[in-house]
């Protein structure tokens, strides 16, 4: 898969960069906050966008750490809807 200048952006950030996984199938990242309560309330900013999208993340939470994968299961690879979610965990990273 060549990458659209979109994807290039999100992996090509020196830091906090998403990761290609599977050969290009999947994009995945992890973010770290000060504590549990900045965690889930960055999940929960998350989840009612995703909602809203019908497109929902794999994810998992330890504490102060949360792991996203994104991926479109019916086309078995990335679409424009984990772009456009990518990149609003993006602006919604920066505000926790």
């Amino acid at each position: 898969m060549s990458l659209t200048p979109r994807i290039a952006a999100l992996v090509s950030r020196p830091q906090n960069a998403w990761n290609l996984l599977a050969e290009s199938t999947k994009l995945q990242r992890t973010f770290q906050f000060k504590n549990f309560i900045e965690a889930f309330g960055f999940m929960t900013c998350v989840a009612l966008r995703a909602q809203q999208m019908n497109h929902h993340p794999e994810w998992s939470n330890v504490f102060n750490k949360v792991d996203i994968t994104l991926t479109t299961h019916t086309t078995k690879g990335l679409t424009e809807k984990d772009i456009k979610l990518a990149e609003f965990i993006d602006t919604v990273c920066t505000k926790h």
